[in-house]
């Protein structure tokens, strides 16, 4: 054992590069860049247990923190599997993205699959952090941290299969979804998703290098909100779904859950 992080941080880069050189090299043949986002969650469920078995920490804690880690990237990676590789041509966005790239689609593509590798590297921090705790488990604001954790995934989960049961339906194709949690917010998972990551803030509220778990909210709400979430599937829905998707734009926050606009219109008025 060891205390030493950044020889396993590195470590973890390097072989993270690896894997992704070669999902990039699988997608060539596939055509579904989708695997990358597959790739990205079977590469932090291995960082995180392989910080588990070699760092020094509480062995409570560390079980508890490698169970959190599989239970939360194993099921989004098995979602985006079965419902975006598996037996699929691939997401529109990503297909869009190829033909903006246009013949330097490989040599960009390339990048995207390392920015994956970087971006494992970057979220197995928080665990890693958690991880070398050596403090007695299981303060208080743990099971807070816990019981926020409980919350966020399982609301993710919900988002994803309300979406998922709402275009197995081929009626509702080219519609917008409005069922359940997406009556309140256009992107419900993203939300759940980045509320996952303040888990471990909080969680990690008393241990050193505290600092370092900001890096979960904080990354994954800026790529949700500016770079590779809300923006790219807002363009393909305009895109695909016109009108329809504008209307749901005017009323339903896209982010943080809420009532429609127009139901709050509604209800404020029955108050006046």
């Amino acid at each position: 054992m060891t205390t030493d992080p950044f020889t396993f941080v590195l470590t973890a880069y390097l072989v993270m590069v690896a894997v992704m050189v070669g999902l990039w090299v699988m997608q060539l043949r596939v055509r579904n860049v989708s695997i990358a986002d597959v790739g990205w969650c079977a590469g932090l469920i291995a960082v995180v247990l392989w910080y588990a078995t070699q760092v020094t920490g509480e062995t409570e804690r560390k079980v508890l923190v490698a169970a959190l880690a599989m239970l939360y990237a194993g099921r989004l990676g098995f979602y985006i599997l079965f419902n975006r590789v598996i037996g699929k041509t691939g997401e529109a966005r990503y297909r869009r993205l190829r033909e903006q790239w246009g013949a330097s689609e490989s040599v960009k593509m390339f990048g995207y699959f390392q920015l994956q590798a970087l971006a494992v590297l970057t979220f197995s921090l928080p665990f890693l952090v958690l991880i070398q705790d050596t403090q007695p488990p299981f303060t208080l604001i743990e099971l807070v941290g816990v019981l926020i954790w409980i919350v966020a995934v399982s609301g993710e989960a919900l988002a994803d299969h309300q979406l998922a049961r709402f275009r197995s339906k081929s009626w509702n194709s080219g519609r917008v979804c409005r069922d359940g949690l997406w009556w309140y917010s256009r992107h419900p998972n993203y939300f759940f998703e980045w509320l996952h990551w303040w888990a471990y803030v909080v969680m990690g509220v008393n241990t050193p290098g505290w600092l370092l778990t900001w890096i979960g909210p904080i990354g994954m709400g800026l790529a949700l909100l500016k770079v590779t979430g809300i923006p790219w599937v807002e363009r393909q829905a305009l895109a695909s779904r016109g009108e329809d998707y504008r209307a749901y734009q005017r009323t339903t926050n896209a982010f943080f859950p809420w009532f429609p606009r127009n139901l709050r219109q509604r209800q404020e008025k029955r108050l006046e």
